[in-house]
């Protein structure tokens, strides 16, 4: 009989597992597509100018739409999270984000129906934002709860896989449509990579249709009296250094993420005159390599403490802001996908590898979901939406791309202190949140 309940145990947690990776890669795909044609195509179809510089930032400024939205999702839908359960939530925003991708490759052209298209493109970013604002928070709390803690961080990182799976995956369906003439290719080619957002949706819903709420959560709430009513507020009114912290250390993933994910195609193809497949072609390599990386960054967490490995990943990033951009300007290929594999790869694995489990801990089983998604997309707003978008305005208004390392350095050391002092709790059982005291240290049973 015990035999059968742990097999049933690890078949379920399979399952979350591999609905989180499918949910996570869903997102990912979704938003950095957005981003990808933010930098190369948007500016010609949706906001086109007299000058090239201008339709580029009103471009990456719709992209920092959806990073706005997505602190307004993280709360709605973890609120609901955190009140109804983990699994009825990612159903919604799989469905959210998946719509509202597919809608996009629909929307007709600046010349075919005006200003109503950059409208139609800023709503629909907006939906995908509320969507994607729960989706990965969701993902690895489900991991995580799931999880042995032995092996929690190993466990919640594989969502995070699911950002290399997804970014590869648009690379690998966007990379053939750009060597198209760039007429066609403005004029359609684009727009198919969106249309295949459709499939993805059957998919995520068929994989978590099959998932059952976490345990930890229906303990939670057959045990305790009553849930926190505002979680929101209850997650600011007892643990408010917590909501710092997870913002602070929430910075440093941004950072490595959106810079050579989004900036660096457009100082790619604008600043550099190179085609744009170069960029694609690098991000697919830096996100295929991440399938192992993100893993072995969890398990790293899991054996030598996730504050370590996170600290070792913004060092690097820091270490790499300089160089990055040197390798960039050689203009050759195998230089700037070096470039781009160091940092959107291994310092970024690092710091996600350990990301989610470490905010996973910091924070009690009622408003764990709250806790986790308001800290990352906080985040993301004020530095992945606007990064992009200020890199752009600062290569015009400086000579060199000096402005832009030192910018990189700045914010990852924000992220350092945000994690020194963090406590180390990967000892910590998901259980009543009173058994574990303010310094991290739990009490025994």
């Amino acid at each position: 009989m015990k035999t059968s309940k742990m097999d049933n145990s690890r078949s379920m947690r399979n399952r979350v597992v591999a609905a989180s990776v499918i949910g996570t890669a869903m997102e990912w795909y979704d938003f950095l597509l957005f981003g990808t044609a933010a930098a190369v195509v948007f500016g010609h179809v949706f906001f086109p100018s007299g000058d090239p510089a201008a339709g580029v930032l009103q471009s990456l400024a719709t992209f920092a739409v959806g990073f706005f939205a997505r602190p307004f999702g993280g709360i709605i839908f973890s609120h609901l999270g955190d009140k109804i359960g983990r699994k009825p939530v990612l159903t919604a925003t799989v469905i959210l984000m998946g719509a509202a991708s597919t809608l996009m490759g629909l929307i007709p052209s600046y010349a075919t129906i005006g200003v109503a298209a950059p409208i139609l493109l800023v709503l629909l970013r907006i939906l995908q934002g509320l969507g994607a604002g729960a989706e990965l928070a969701g993902a690895s709390l489900m991991a995580a709860e799931y999880a042995p803690k032995s092996r929690r961080g190993f466990f919640t990182a594989l969502p995070n896989a699911g950002n290399g799976l997804g970014a590869a995956g648009a690379a690998i369906v966007l990379t053939p449509f750009t060597f198209l003439p760039q007429e066609a290719f403005l004029a359609w080619g684009w727009r198919v990579p969106f249309l295949f957002s459709s499939v993805l949706v059957v998919v995520g819903l068929y994989f978590r249709a099959k998932l059952t709420e976490t345990p930890v959560y229906v303990r939670n709430v057959e045990e305790q009296e009553s849930q926190a009513r505002a979680p929101i507020v209850e997650v600011f009114k007892t643990e408010p250094k917590t909501v710092i912290r997870g913002l602070l250390l929430s910075i440093g993933p941004n950072v490595a993420t959106y810079v050579p994910s989004v900036y660096l195609l457009t100082y790619i193809t604008d600043n550099l005159g190179l085609a744009a497949s170069i960029g694609t072609i690098g991000l697919l390599i830096a996100n295929v390599i991440k399938l192992a990386t993100i893993p072995l960054a969890g398990y790293l967490s899991d054996r030598f403490g996730r504050q370590r490995i996170f600290i070792a990943g913004a060092t690097l990033t820091v270490l790499a802001a300089f160089p990055m951009f040197w390798l960039l300007d050689t203009k050759n290929t195998i230089a700037i996908w070096f470039a781009i594999v160091l940092v959107l790869t291994f310092a970024l694995d690092l710091m996600l590898g350990s990301q989610q489990s470490m905010l996973a801990e910091m924070f009690q089983t009622n408003v764990r979901y709250t806790g986790m998604a308001f800290s990352r997309e906080v985040a993301s707003a004020a530095i992945g939406g606007t990064l992009p978008f200020i890199f752009a305005w600062l290569s015009n208004l400086t000579s060199g791309t000096w402005a832009l390392s030192v910018v990189m350095i700045v914010l990852c050391v924000i992220a350092i202190v945000g994690v020194v002092g963090t406590p180390d709790r990967r000892d910590m059982d998901f259980v009543d949140p009173q058994k574990c005291k303010p310094d991290g240290v739990l009490e025994a049973d």
